[in-house]
């Protein structure tokens, strides 16, 4: 480190957040350093390469990115075709990081990040310190990184919540972990088919994972291999109108129709519903199925398999020495927090939101993506790459560019007030209820026509 050599930006994690706010410093001048613990681009989605996105290509590919991959001949695919996970990977986030070539690494493990010479505690001259990054690298070696700013775009896939309607796991969760996991199964491989087909499955979740895997289910026991196949859909609350998601009223289809193909599982016999219940604790029957047990007593009948798609949280524990502003619930930023929080409300579409809604008591450090969701879920894509243009901007000393909006969000179609107890839902306004927002969200110039997510 030298005076004469100006610090990059670094940047945590090759996703799509990630990998966009690199597009994004550099067309404002700015040298990013990406730091991917994985072996490729997109190694967290990877690994549900076999899901579908919910937005078209035209929703998932960030503008600034475009702009570096063109003259690579990289051709965009068909914008209103849906990606899987693994399309995403290999036709977008993959060729983003060749063409950024050593301005990413991998296998770099980030493992602490803080102010050089200062621990948290200290005020002295502090902002005036560079940040310092300590990585691993896959064999084992250490190194210290130095940086004018941090953006962590690391996401919150390693980090699944648990069965237990506390929040911590289940009684007896961890010793069943044989017949548990926490990511929708990929049906479509023969060993991973072979263990639900003509199985009992509990889904435990209510967001557009547990839709997903309860489609899979459904469409495995409409199978010649898949008879007797029958999921449990697990919900903590009461089934009502937004239980399903936005159906036919969601302005991303594909969302709605997640929503829709977990309806039809319920109404076509292929999963039962059980409402109101909270897990506590997972016991096994005398042929090793397992028996969920609820707080309020009630024993469910054995099942096979559980699965678990109860959210995610984010990894902060490589963040303690910073100075971070998070909401005590969800541990994101404090703004962004009533934006997101599903105690008020049930809606995907948030505000388009940028760099004052993400800053935090320690100058230029921020949390993007859906790691800025903290344990909030429903992210979209295209609110992260707004998040890091208005980062990009503001690094770059372009304060009005940075406060300045230029997304538009679509309507979820649900959008009638929530919380995460079996609550009576308070009707939606002519407005759209608890997310009621100008008829107009684009605001600023240069807005895409529409937005995207996954």
């Amino acid at each position: 480190m030298t005076e004469q050599q100006p610090l990059p930006v670094v940047v945590i994690g090759a996703g799509p957040a990630g990998l966009a706010a690199a597009a994004h410093l550099l067309e404002r001048g700015l040298d990013p350093l990406v730091l991917e613990a994985g072996d490729a681009a997109g190694a967290a989605v990877r690994q549900w390469s076999h899901v579908r996105l919910f937005s078209p290509w035209g929703e998932v590919v960030d503008p600034a990115a475009e702009k570096l991959l063109a003259p690579t001949g990289w051709v965009k695919p068909d914008a209103d075709t849906y990606p899987t996970g693994g399309d995403w990977a290999e036709q977008y986030l993959q060729p983003l990081a060749d063409v950024l070539g050593d301005k990413v690494r991998f296998g770099t493990q980030v493992t602490g990040v803080s102010r050089s010479g200062r621990d948290r505690i200290v005020d002295a001259n502090r902002e005036a310190q560079p940040f310092v990054v300590h990585v691993s690298a896959t064999d084992g070696g250490e190194e210290r990184i130095f940086a004018r700013s941090v953006i962590d775009a690391s996401g919150t896939w390693t980090i699944p919540s648990p069965a237990g309607g506390s929040g911590l796991p289940a009684l007896g969760e961890k010793a069943a972990a044989d017949r548990i996991t926490y990511r929708v199964p990929d049906l479509k491989d023969p060993a991973v088919r072979a263990r639900y087909a003509g199985k009992r499955t509990a889904v435990i979740g209510s967001g557009a994972s547990a839709f997903t895997a309860l489609a899979y289910l459904s469409d495995l026991a409409k199978s010649d291999d898949g008879t007797g196949t029958h999921g449990v859909w697990i919900l903590r609350r009461g089934l009502s109108g937004s239980t399903f998601g936005g159906g036919e009223a969601d302005q991303l289809p594909a969302r709605g129709a997640l929503g829709l193909a977990a309806k039809a599982a319920v109404d076509g016999g292929y999963a039962d519903a059980v409402t109101g219940f909270r897990t506590d604790a997972v016991e096994r029957d005398s042929d090793g199925r397992l028996v969920l047990v609820g707080e309020d007593g009630r024993r469910l009948d054995p099942v096979d398999e559980v699965i678990v798609l109860t959210g995610f949280r984010p990894d902060l524990t490589f963040l303690d020495e910073l100075r971070l502003g998070l909401d005590e619930r969800l541990q994101a930023p404090v703004e962004l927090a009533p934006l997101v929080d599903p105690n008020q409300h049930s809606c995907g579409t948030v505000y388009p939101h940028g760099v004052n809604e993400l800053s935090h008591p320690e100058k230029d450090v921020y949390l993007v993506g859906m790691k800025s969701y903290g344990r909030a879920p429903t992210f979209l894509a295209m609110t992260g790459y707004e998040q890091v243009r208005s980062i990009a901007a503001s690094l770059a000393g372009d304060q009005e560019a940075a406060e300045r909006v230029e997304l538009t969000l679509p309507e979820t179609g649900v959008c009638g007030g929530a919380g995460l107890f079996d609550e009576p839902e308070t009707a939606p306004s002519d407005g759209g209820g608890c997310c009621a927002v100008p008829a107009t969200l684009q605001i600023g110039v240069g807005a895409p026509a529409t937005s995207g997510g996954c």
